[in-house]
């Protein structure tokens, strides 16, 4: 082990089968130090498909605050087995100190006589790998020519983004299909630090928001003649690392702003907030490690934003989240709510509970009482959200994104 490891970081692995939400019992999974092969940690999923947290050592915080010339996280690699699924080998998973690292472990069903095993190597974290600048363009976009392609009237929520795994002229990349929030969740955890002030997280966050939104409303690759929204090139759009570490500092900012993004009067898309590490690379947009500095000094997020994309910029909202049930009524459910919100949400928890067995069945009734914030509070544990036992923005999509994936599996 790294003796400069003198911190220490937590690590959660999820394992699903396939890429869904799908989890998997009882899986053992084998923590393992990449510079000798000692074998640090051996784990066991429990009904919702996830190890105990476990601590492991990182290096000092300082190094992911500041910045200097020593990698801010520690890389560790895992091994995930199950019965009826082949073995997945992860290397490079990225712990940073004081921060909750949960590492997805998406497990292919096993065939016989096959090879049986998947390796995933996770590329380092932008800020410290050596990766493009990203290419300047305007941040106000022409919008596509309607013949052939459908112009919204305003800037909504995709259920998917599709990822190009590659340069945009590379034929031989992959495109992966990502679901929006998941895409964000990703991209953010590429680029920035979890270990940074909760202002600089959201200023980055809706940066990245307001880029992908632009990306969608404008078809820019599609009125290009491409079947995808983004590409993972940082030449050309944001960082994306399929099978990466995503931290939950980073989630639950997510969860809380991804409907949220960032414009101007009188125009209706998003902005295309392009943005760069602003110590190696320089840019005209905001600059990450300037953000966690003007934080630190006790900026909020809007602030850090105009200091970097002008006075006039404000935030608004989409109105419309692609994928779900219902849309969230603007009212926190809680003990001694009732009504067909409540009723839903009692609904959707039952239909995950299938999956999800350590989350209590509750009476569906459409009354918000002991058991439903029960139920609320054990789904909140396993999705990484503040377990309030309420059911606010954040928990009311989380719910539905996962109501729909358990219910797509039936």
């Amino acid at each position: 082990m790294n003796p400069a490891y003198v911190d220490r970081g937590l690590l959660q692995l999820t394992v699903t089968a396939g890429s869904g939400v799908s989890p998997v019992a009882g899986a053992r999974v084998r923590l393992t130090d990449p510079a000798d092969g000692r074998v640090l940690e051996e784990l066991v999923t429990d009904s919702s498909g996830q190890t105990p947290a476990v601590e492991l050592p990182a290096p000092p915080l300082e190094f992911s605050v500041a910045g200097g010339g020593e990698r801010p996280y520690a890389a560790y690699n895992a091994t995930v087995t199950a019965p009826g699924f082949a073995t997945l080998h992860l290397g490079g998973v990225q712990v940073l100190p004081q921060s909750m690292a949960i590492q997805p472990a998406a497990l292919g069903r096993s065939t016989p006589g096959g090879f049986n095993v998947s390796n995933i190597s996770i590329a380092p974290h932008t800020l410290w790998g050596d990766f493009p600048p990203k290419l300047p363009e305007d941040e106000v976009k022409p919008l596509p020519d309607p013949g052939g392609l459908v112009v919204l009237p305003e800037p909504v929520i995709p259920e998917f983004i599709v990822v190009h795994l590659g340069r945009p002229e590379d034929d031989s990349a992959a495109n992966q299909w990502v679901r929006f929030k998941d895409y964000i969740k990703n991209v953010a955890s590429s680029e920035i630090y979890s270990t940074w002030r909760t202002e600089a997280i959201k200023a980055n966050v809706l940066a990245i928001i307001s880029f992908t939104l632009n990306r969608v409303f404008t078809e820019w690759y599609r009125g290009k003649g491409y079947d995808f929204t983004v590409t993972n090139s940082t030449a050309f759009d944001q960082s994306f690392v399929s099978g990466r570490t995503i931290y939950q500092e980073i989630s639950v900012v997510v969860d809380d702003l991804f409907s949220t993004y960032v414009t101007r009067p009188n125009i209706v898309q998003p902005l295309l907030t392009q943005y760069c590490d602003g110590k190696r690379v320089q840019c005209n947009g905001l600059s990450q490690w300037g953000s966690q500095s003007l934080a630190e000094q006790g900026w909020d997020a809007v602030s850090i934003l105009k200091n970097y994309y002008g006075a006039d910029i404000f935030l608004t909202s989409a109105q419309e989240v692609e994928g779900v049930p219902l849309s969230y009524g603007g009212q926190v459910l809680q003990p001694g709510s009732a009504g067909e919100a409540v009723r839903t949400i009692q609904s959707q928890l039952n239909r995950i509970s299938g999956s999800f067995p350590a989350i209590p069945k509750v009476a569906v009734d459409g009354v918000y009482g002991q058991q439903t914030q029960a139920a609320v509070r054990t789904f909140q544990q396993i999705f990484h959200l503040p377990q309030t036992g309420s059911v606010d923005f954040a928990t009311w999509y989380r719910i539905s994104n996962v109501f729909v994936a358990v219910a797509d599996l039936a």
